[in-house]
């Protein structure tokens, strides 16, 4: 059995820190203290690594957000992943800073990563991992706040909040969407 995990981000540098890209984060954290390690690759760098018997494919899209779903369908396809064996990881500025939610379809919700991606593979229906960055910005200064830097009370918090989305990701892919939404949707 195999599954992509990706996590959505803006490659160059200047980004790294910004929320936009916790969903780099995330997956570098996945292959932390493992074998693995990312490499480039086409449209991405990905990581491969074995989790109890399953396959797991990590990506981080070297396309900006805005085109993620190119890299998505290629993997997929090449792969031979089937959707619900997808889980994205990605911002999500409707949720409070450390907030996770799992989900196993859904809308956009406005995040043009999920938008593209929806667009390329033409469902909804796949896993997607929210990682709450929060709202404090005023009206019209969205994108500055994606793009912005997180604050030292979340940095103090973001390893622990980190470890809990990749125990997430790994129970999607070994106990099911279902028993993961259960077991931590509302922690």
């Amino acid at each position: 059995m195999k599954y992509l995990i990706v996590g959505l981000g803006n490659f160059p540098p200047e980004y790294w820190d910004t929320r936009h890209n916790i969903g780099f984060r995330v997956v570098d954290r996945m292959v932390k203290g493992t074998d693995a390690q990312f490499r480039p690759a086409r449209y991405g760098d990905i990581a491969e690594m074995r989790l109890k018997g399953k396959d797991l494919l990590l990506l981080k899209p070297t396309t900006f957000m805005n085109l993620s779903g190119m890299a998505v369908r290629y993997w997929l396809q090449k792969e031979k992943i089937p959707d619900e064996n997808l889980l994205v990881v990605v911002d999500d500025i409707a949720l409070p800073f450390g907030r996770l939610r799992i989900k196993p379809k859904g809308s956009h919700g406005g995040h043009n990563g999920l938008r593209d991606i929806e667009e390329k593979l033409g469902t909804q229906e796949y896993t997607r991992l929210r990682f709450g960055v929060g709202s404090n910005f005023p009206i019209g200064r969205q994108i500055d706040y994606v793009l912005g830097e997180f604050d030292k009370d979340e940095l103090e918090r973001m390893t622990e909040r980190l470890d809990m989305a990749t125990e997430m990701v790994k129970s999607f892919c070994l106990a099911g969407i279902e028993n993961t939404m259960n077991l931590y949707n509302n922690k």
